[in-house]
């Protein structure tokens, strides 16, 4: 059991390694984090989505927005597309395909962004998103595992986080991302929060 522990989490440290060392990701990481704040600041709303641990961290990061991340502040406009009568209804009507498109083709308007969140990057709804998103006028993040893939190709700027074989390892990545992206946000509107008090001298 040791051995799985230690190298579960030496597969994920080689992982975060990979990652600090991939300078496009850490430039498209800069690039949306400046995305999100010139949509917050032209008075636009920011949207997230994905499935399964995806959707997870689309709500996590939606929440960290409109409550707060480090310290106290005031909310910004995010939404995950996570709301269960929406899904339910438009699973059920038009097709799980058509979930998170036709959310935006309610609420998105040009000027707001979208983070579209598939490990695999062609999850046929968030492709979907990204579609309706673009035709709305608005600007598209997407966080994946595959620089390459449907979504990234779509998208004004793509993080891809590979990360091996499975989709875990990936997710791990991207709510290091979602974390830094919120960091540089904050930094941007409230940078009162990051103010390092020095510590008294003793005479």
């Amino acid at each position: 059991m040791r051995e799985t522990i230690l190298s579960a989490l030496k597969d994920a440290q080689s992982a975060l390694t990979a990652l600090i060392s991939d300078e496009s990701a850490l430039a498209s990481t800069e690039n949306a984090a400046a995305l999100l704040v010139k949509t917050f600041e032209g008075g636009g709303r920011v949207y997230a989505c994905g499935n399964g641990g995806s959707m997870s961290d689309a709500m996590h990061f939606a929440e960290e927005l409109t409550g707060r991340f480090r310290h106290n502040r005031k909310g910004l406009p995010a939404q995950a597309i996570s709301d269960v009568g929406h899904l339910t209804c438009v699973a059920n009507d038009f097709g799980y395909e058509q979930v998170f498109s036709r959310y935006l083709d309610a609420h998105g308007r040009a000027g707001d962004c979208l983070l579209a969140i598939s490990t695999s990057g062609k999850s046929t709804n968030v492709v979907n998103a990204a579609v309706a998103a673009k035709e709305l006028g608005m600007s598209v993040i997407a966080l994946t595992g595959q620089e390459m893939s449907q979504l990234g190709v779509l998208a004004d700027i793509c993080i891809a986080t590979p990360a091996g074989d499975f989709a875990d390892r990936v997710q791990e990545l991207h709510i290091k991302v979602i974390h830094v992206l919120l960091e540089l946000i904050e930094r941007r509107f409230f940078p009162e929060n990051y103010v390092v008090t020095a510590t008294p001298v003793s005479s």
